[in-house]
């Protein structure tokens, strides 16, 4: 067995055991912390396949900022874990459901897989897949591509206007009112008679 097979099970084995991890876990945080665990074997089974660019957007962008801004959010409500375990066991046949479809597919990739497809091509010497990518996205996949940064765009609007409050006790200073000031609004020049002490 080789090196690299080696490392695909240990990460493989880590992942599933972290996403087990995230849907088991009563604290919210914990749940969240896991998912990040995930998200990193996730990343080196990407690093395994030679998909580099891939797993380091899924470090950055998933990581770095989607779990950070999750985390952000779930720290600042206040969560009824109870209320929402109490549809667990009536949307249970439908999870199992979708559960099933899930495992046969891969159970069908992995069987093409050992099969009835050989081993992994060799890549040529100036490939990128990088470039391969960015080729597939923005032309086989322009319109998916334009949609998902719209529905990106409106959640971050919804994300400023959902934390965004305007509280009356808090005192904010307001640059353009300052660029704005002259000095004869600021100090005024008393004339005094002077005193003369006899």
């Amino acid at each position: 067995m080789e090196f690299t097979t080696v490392l695909f099970y240990i990460f493989a084995l880590l992942l599933v055991v972290s996403g087990l991890k995230v849907i088991t876990s009563r604290n919210p945080v914990s749940s969240a912390l896991f998912l990040v665990l995930a998200f990193f074997n996730a990343a080196a089974i990407w690093m395994l396949l030679e998909a580099e660019f891939l797993a380091i957007l899924l470090v950055l962008v998933y990581v770095g900022a989607v779990m950070v801004l999750f985390l952000f959010v779930v720290m600042m409500l206040d969560i009824n874990v109870e209320r929402i375990r109490e549809g667990f066991w009536r949307n249970l046949p439908l999870a199992l459901v979708v559960g099933g479809i899930m495992v046969a597919e891969m159970f069908f990739i992995l069987w093409g897989r050992i099969w009835g497809v050989s081993a992994q091509k060799p890549l040529a010497a100036g490939y990128s897949n990088t470039r391969e990518l960015g080729r597939v996205l923005y032309t086989d996949y322009a319109y998916a591509f334009e949609i998902a940064a719209v529905i990106l765009l409106v959640a971050i609007i919804a994300a400023i206007s959902l934390t965004l409050r305007k509280r009356k006790d808090t005192r904010h200073q307001d640059p353009a009112e300052q660029v704005r000031a002259r000095r004869e609004d600021r100090v005024k020049l008393v004339s005094m008679p002077a005193e003369v002490d006899k």
